[in-house]
């Protein structure tokens, strides 16, 4: 079936999300493919932000430890934001909590997971997964040279058999941030549990995309950010799950004061706060939780089913009307065409992926480039119209055809990609 603009602007009358587009702050003429990379700004959030600043922060003072937030306290911003995420990811009251970024938090759990299977020593992951969840199990493996951990990595082909009776802990990013795969997260957390190995799974490109169901996949850990499809803004804090069981005895290698069961009783002995609270670490960034407050806010009105139909539609037609537009011009998809198997995202790889890209952002179709040859295109439901689709694979096939890529502007790297 070949698609026409008239097409996606019948399907954009009807859609049932189509209202949450208003409560984004999108600039006039401009088409965002990059909410896989940082969300755009809810347009409640610098009002929000605006009054914890001048009124709780600049009137209230200290005081707003205890009353901020609408009377709840800051203090209770990591509590309360990491219950709301948890109503997005499947996970149950007193599970997840909102603090540091993704990699400590990383560290935090891969430690406290090694720390619960002692006697294994291996950390299994897939050869290209983010490079920050590497880069942090390669620095815990070298800080606990006693142990003798390694760091297996594995294609996404070998995992299963890449499991056995030294693996402590699986690695994984349920989505791949190069090629969108989607793991499943049911079947190779059973998998692991069967072979003795706990997980941690990394929601990094899930989590506010499509539904994850940590409880119901008996999940053990997982850690997340909040400035991708959460739009909590750059650098929004992350937040953490521990599933349950796994509480009590749960260790943490950062004791923080914000971590103790009394805080404000000021001991000098290290005591654990109850559950998940333990892996708190240090005074929550109150400016940065009440902007990702914002952005919550608006992902819980949409139910995650809703979103992930809308984001399976979407990616379907950039992929046809890529192969129907562009499909001589060098273009090699890399994420899959099966619904099941892919996350909210589309990547192709060209040999001059980069120029390519940033020509199509000078014409205001904002995606981003990975190296070393991907152009990445993020969907996100809440705010992106089938109209968009549309247009910029309209705007992508003109800059093929008019050779606008091969100016000399857009062959220079620039430091963030």
């Amino acid at each position: 079936m070949q698609f026409t603009r008239a097409d996606c602007a019948a399907v954009d009358a009807s859609d049932p999300l189509a209202e949450l587009r208003a409560l984004f702050l999108l600039p006039e003429g401009l088409i965002y493919l990059d909410g896989n990379s940082l969300g755009p700004m809810p347009a409640a959030a610098p009002e929000r932000v605006r009054a914890v600043i001048a009124e709780e922060w600049g009137q209230g003072l200290i005081r707003s430890w205890n009353r901020g937030s609408g009377g709840a306290g800051w203090v209770s911003l990591p509590q309360r934001l990491g219950e709301k995420i948890a109503r997005l990811i499947g996970a149950a009251p007193g599970t997840v909590r909102v603090c540091d970024s993704t990699s400590v938090n990383l560290y935090k759990l891969l430690a406290a997971a090694l720390a619960n299977n002692p006697g294994r020593r291996v950390i299994v992951s897939e050869a290209d997964t983010f490079p920050t969840d590497l880069y942090i199990a390669q620095g815990l493996i070298e800080q606990n040279r006693e142990r003798e951990c390694r760091l297996l990595l594995c294609e996404k082909s070998g995992i299963e058999a890449a499991l056995d009776d030294d693996t402590a802990v699986l690695l994984l990013s349920q989505v791949n941030y190069r090629n969108g795969a989607l793991h499943d997260m049911a079947r190779l957390t059973a998998l692991a549990h069967e072979r003795g190995a706990l997980v941690v799974w990394d929601l990094a490109h899930s989590a506010g995309a499509l539904p994850v169901a940590l409880d119901a996949c008996n999940a053990d850990y997982a850690v997340g950010c909040g400035y991708k499809y959460l739009n909590g803004g750059p650098g929004a804090p992350a937040f953490l799950y521990v599933a349950e069981r796994h509480q009590a005895a749960l260790q943490t290698p950062l004791t923080g004061w914000f971590g103790h069961a009394r805080p404000f009783e000021f001991v000098p002995d290290y005591q654990p706060a109850p559950g998940v609270d333990r892996l708190l670490v240090g005074t929550p960034a109150v400016l940065s939780m009440s902007a990702l407050e914002v952005g919550l806010d608006i992902a819980l009105q949409a139910s995650m089913e809703a979103v992930r139909k809308k984001s399976l539609a979407l990616s379907s037609l950039f992929m046809q009307l890529m192969a129907q537009s562009l499909g001589d011009a060098g273009f090699e998809l890399v994420t899959s065409t099966v619904e099941a198997e892919r996350g909210s995202q589309v990547s192709y790889a060209h040999a001059s992926a980069w120029p390519i890209m940033q020509a199509l952002i000078a014409r205001g179709v904002i995606g981003d480039f990975r190296a070393p040859d991907l152009l990445r295109f993020g969907f996100t439901p809440l705010y992106t119209r089938f109209v968009d689709v549309w247009d910029a694979v309209a705007t992508l096939a003109d800059v093929l055809r008019s050779g606008a890529w091969q100016a000399a502007q857009f062959m220079e790297r620039k430091a963030v990609t």
